[in-house]
């Protein structure tokens, strides 16, 4: 299994999931093609409620330490109520695009 599917697997594991990208992003680095270390994830709970985004981000974080020892170097967290996600259209509910990098 990828590093990208051990992602999602352990977030769907760990959270009411309302919606849920997994987006492997190592493409855009200076890293060998195949490589999966780079991901972007957009991420509705409802475990966010009443939730600052740096809580949210730790407990993203906190749920995927294993996938961190197997080798995430980069991670860029979307997350979201539903209420938030509910009010945003359909070109809000994409994962922002990130940049290339420049090394």
């Amino acid at each position: 299994m990828s590093l990208g599917n051990d992602i999602k697997q352990q977030l769907l594991a760990s959270f009411d999931i309302q919606h849920l990208d997994v987006v492997c992003d190592s493409h855009k680095h200076n890293v060998p093609p195949g490589t999966e270390i780079h991901f972007s994830v957009v991420i509705v709970a409802t475990e966010f409620d009443g939730k600052m985004l740096i809580a949210r981000h730790r407990m993203v974080n906190t749920a995927l330490v294993a996938q961190f020892e197997a080798g995430i170097h980069a991670l860029s967290i979307h997350a979201y109520t539903p209420e938030q996600w509910a009010k945003k259209n359909d070109q809000d509910q994409k994962i922002p695009e990130s940049p290339d990098c420049l090394g």
